[in-house]
């Protein structure tokens, strides 16, 4: 494949996987509002399915390398870390927060992700943040400034404990990218997050126990519901991963940042959503630090 197709290729893969996440928040939004379902019965059988079917597939493969993982006590640690502290706590946080608000709100503040992964390698590495990261965190800040009170400070228009939720999922959503960092660099990243989404899935499992809340179970919840974990989350996932093997981690994460704009557009016109005009400056605030902090510095362009 020469290099042109390669992009085009990367390009559709990183789009395709950006809309299919958008899509699985809104199956999840309508399996809330419409077929009584909670965020603590979805997103552990979400989980557990989709990590058990991508490990399943590992082990057929290659079962010593998919079971290597563990052969060393420092990946074991991070791996759990991984899947409980990120993986699980950020799904979970993420679909709890679709639950008591809707899709479009939820994906956007999510991406508040990029923005404080800045703020805390700043900490980690004791740097100073460069220009385009200080304006990163500034747009990112006046956007939920925004979405939260409608430019009235006196006022919440998202209701606090979505407003809670939805940061939290983006403080995991640090954890999330920061942590698997040395274990992708030894292990096919497919792979940790099979693992990932399977014990998180077991760990969430045992905490929330959704077998103890049976929603009506109908032809419907069941479409649904393989939607949401078969392309929502094996198939997205896979797309996204392929794009950045293509064209790089930075193309790939700018490109699939249409997963927000996916959500609110779908939010709208399937499940009748409606947002302010300041909620929309607020969306459009958030997802701009995406590409400030993609833009890179002059002397690297040389």
């Amino acid at each position: 494949m020469n290099t042109k197709n390669k992009r085009i290729t990367g390009i559709f893969c990183a789009l395709s996987g950006g809309i299919l996440w958008g899509v699985s928040g809104v199956c999840g939004q309508y399996l809330f509002q419409r077929k009584g379902v909670t965020a603590s019965w979805l997103v552990p059988i979400r989980l557990t399915s989709a990590g058990f079917l991508l490990l399943l597939y590992f082990l057929i493969r290659d079962r010593r390398k998919a079971l290597s993982v563990w052969s060393d006590k420092r990946n074991a640690k991070d791996v759990l870390i991984y899947a409980i502290a990120g993986m699980m706590l950020c799904q979970y946080s993420y679909f709890q927060t679709i639950e008591w608000s809707n899709a479009g709100t939820a994906t956007v503040i999510q991406y508040l992700g990029p923005a404080l992964t800045v703020v805390y390698m700043c900490i980690a590495e004791r740097h100073r943040p460069q220009k385009k990261e200080v304006i990163a965190v500034l747009l990112a800040l006046c956007g939920i400034f925004l979405i939260a009170t409608h430019g009235n400070p006196g006022t919440l228009a998202l209701s606090a404990r979505a407003l809670a939720m939805g940061l939290i999922s983006a403080m995991t959503l640090v954890i999330y990218t920061v942590k698997p960092r040395r274990l992708l660099k030894q292990f096919p990243s497919p792979l940790i997050l099979a693992w990932g989404m399977l014990i998180g899935g077991l760990v969430l499992a045992a905490i929330m126990r959704p077998w103890n809340y049976m929603p009506q179970i109908d032809a419907q919840l069941i479409g649904v519901l393989l939607v949401i974990i078969c392309f929502g989350t094996m198939t997205s996932f896979s797309l996204y991963l392929h794009s950045v093997s293509l064209i790089g981690p930075v193309q790939a994460g700018l490109f699939a940042s249409i997963e927000p704009v996916s959500a609110t557009v779908l939010t709208v016109l399937c499940m009748k959503g409606s947002f302010a005009a300041m909620d929309l400056v607020g969306f459009v605030l958030i997802l701009a630090t995406v590409f400030v902090l993609a833009i890179e510095p002059s002397d690297a362009k040389k």
